[in-house]
């Protein structure tokens, strides 16, 4: 690590700690061996990018923010707070990140997300099954009703 005032190459770590601002981040207090001057480094792995592979065979990168809004739809108007939801995205990213593969179908995502609500809110889980699984008469959504108690 090169001191951003001299440029030396030769730094010293002088604290190091897991970040209180930011998830899954380093923080490092450094000094220069030459000037003396400190500063502060972040350190973070670096994922490697998913690629949701959609029903028409499309590609797009994983985009938590997408998952996010998805969730908060379904969620509209219950008793979920945003950080409930922000949790269960970041563990639905997890769970895909944990996967052997970069590329992760979207029917994955879309099983974790009502395996998720499910659990959570039975109206959330509903309205994302019904736009999920494309529910096109009664019958369908009855079915799924009744699945569901």
């Amino acid at each position: 690590m090169k001191c951003p005032y001299c440029l030396h190459s030769i730094t010293k770590v002088i604290d190091k700690r897991d970040s209180e601002t930011v998830k899954n981040t380093t923080r490092r207090r450094r000094e220069c061996t030459k000037c003396d001057k400190r500063f502060t480094t972040y350190e973070r792995v670096e994922h490697l990018e998913l690629m949701i592979v959609k029903k028409d065979g499309r590609r797009e990168l994983f985009d938590i923010t997408k998952l996010i809004k998805g969730l908060q739809k379904a969620c509209e108007k219950r008793p979920v707070s945003n950080i409930v939801i922000s949790d269960i995205a970041h563990e639905i990213e997890l769970q895909l990140r944990n996967q052997d593969t970069t590329e992760i179908k979207s029917s994955i995502i879309g099983n974790l997300v009502m395996e998720k609500l499910k659990q959570l809110d039975p109206v959330a889980y509903i309205r994302f099954a019904s736009v999920y699984r494309e529910f096109t008469d009664l019958d369908s959504f009855e079915k799924e009703l009744n699945q569901l108690r």
